[in-house]
């Protein structure tokens, strides 16, 4: 009888996805909500013919020398893959994957969840309960700002921030947009990105992580713009300058910002937390069951692929080095 394919999976995954995982291969899991210490995830790794990495876990040369020469696949738990040195998987003619398209509604519902807390003050007003402090209702209590009428300013028109645009304008927002180039066949207005950072009420991140967005949004960026606007980051925690973000936060050069990834997550700029007028997520862009349990199965699927049918799935990230590779 052939052994089965070996595969690593560097986190506790949901239940659904651990049953397909196990029906395919011979799994090993770490079977914890906390990531595998470095040493931990490189020990792991070691003779295995697939891994299951998370966003929290460097795929790079050390990891791929670590697993060895076998390893196939690497399947990248998230739609985005900074983590992952795809290139080195390629010279080493590894697939890697990950998980795009599963998670955009999800995505986008929580970045109007952290927006219309951020604007009504809902968080804030949680935490004053939760103080115990006196309260009583007066017309002029913790005044928020109502969303109509307002321009939202998508830095980032892929699946999620176009899906953001298509909930804004449910709340009657005006919707403008930046990109490397303007869609085509999309109605709304498009704009420089020194354009919409000067003219948008709302400025809603939605761009990978790469050398040139990385501080994206820095002291400059700051002091551009209008001081009663708000910033809203659901794509990756670098894009922003957290400390230059905290520093206008605090001056009232920004009128709040409502964060669900971080520079050097899990921390936090220890002024970040101080701000009343900042709302705080741990990452739950694609935290419910739907999502992440597709996620999953793509992870599934690209295991499937490349371990078992030979060949590159349709989320791979490298495709063409396995018709490379293959003899």
């Amino acid at each position: 009888m052939t052994p089965r394919a070996s595969v690593y999976v560097s986190r506790r995954v949901p239940a659904p996805v651990r049953s397909e995982l196990q029906a395919s291969f011979d799994v090993s899991l770490y079977d914890s909500e906390t990531p595998p210490s470095r040493d931990e995830l490189l020990a792991a790794a070691r003779g295995r013919d697939g891994i299951v990495t998370m966003l929290s876990d460097r795929v790079d040369a050390e990891l791929l020398d670590a697993a060895g020469p076998q390893l196939r696949v690497v399947a990248n738990y998230a739609v985005g893959y900074d983590n992952v040195d795809v290139g080195e998987c390629s010279r080493r003619g590894v697939i890697a994957s990950n998980t795009p398209g599963v998670l955009t509604e999800a995505t986008a519902e929580l970045t109007m969840a952290l927006l219309l807390s951020l604007v009504r003050r809902v968080t804030e007003g949680d935490r004053l309960l939760r103080r115990r402090e006196p309260w009583i209702w007066a017309p002029t209590h913790l005044l928020g700002t109502g969303l109509r009428g307002r321009t939202l300013g998508v830095v980032g028109l892929g699946r999620i921030g176009s899906e953001v645009g298509r909930l804004a304008e449910a709340f009657g927002m005006h919707v403008v947009y930046t990109d490397e180039a303007p869609r085509a066949g999309v109605s709304w207005e498009y704009l420089s990105f020194d354009e919409l950072i000067a003219r948008a009420h709302v400025v809603t991140l939605h761009c990978p992580l790469t050398p040139e967005t990385r501080h994206l949004i820095d002291r400059d960026v700051l002091s551009a713009m209008r001081r009663d606007a708000f910033l809203v980051n659901s794509s990756r925690g670098p894009v922003i300058d957290e400390e230059a973000l905290a520093g206008a936060l605090i001056t009232g050069e920004l009128a709040g910002a409502a964060l669900d990834v971080y520079e050097r997550e899990p921390e936090i700029a220890e002024r970040l937390l101080e701000c009343e007028n900042a709302v705080l997520a741990p990452h739950l862009g694609s935290a419910t069951h739907e999502a992440r349990e597709a996620m999953g199965m793509l992870c599934v699927s690209a295991l499937r692929a490349v371990l078992l049918e030979g060949r590159a799935p349709e989320n791979a990230l490298n495709a063409s080095i396995l018709a490379e590779t293959t003899p």
